[in-house]
C-alpha cells in the first residue's frame, strides 16, 4: 500500500505547490497532510519529470525557510504575498 494511495489529485497538486513555494516549510505541509520531508521528496520524485525533480531539489537544499526551525522568526506565513495564485504549472508526469 502507498502512502500517497489515500491523496487525491487536488490533494497532490497542491503539496507540489507548496513544495516549490520558498516560504512554505516541510513542517507545515507536514500540519496540513501528515507528510513529512522524506514522504514529500518521495512524492515530488515520483510526480515530477527527473529534470524538475532535480531542480527542485537542488533549490530546497539548504534552503533556511523550507524548514521552521532554521527560518528566521520574522518569516510566519507560508505563502509569499507576491506569489502568483494562478494555479500549478508545475510540469508532472503524465502516466
Amino acid at each position: 500500500m502507498s502512502m500517497f494511495e489515500n491523496l487525491s489529485e487536488i490533494d497532490i497538486d497542491r503539496i507540489i505547490e507548496m513544495a516549490w513555494e520558498d516560504r512554505t516549510s516541510f513542517d507545515a505541509i507536514f500540519a496540513q497532510f501528515g507528510l513529512k520531508e522524506d514522504d514529500v521528496k518521495a512524492l515530488m520524485k515520483r510526480e515530477m519529470h527527473p529534470k524538475n525533480w532535480r531542480k527542485w531539489r537542488a533549490r530546497v537544499s539548504g534552503r533556511a525557510t523550507k524548514h521552521e526551525a532554521l527560518r528566521d522568526k520574522t518569516v510566519n506565513r507560508f505563502k509569499c504575498t507576491l506569489q502568483k495564485s494562478t494555479g500549478n504549472r508545475i510540469s508532472k508526469k503524465k502516466y
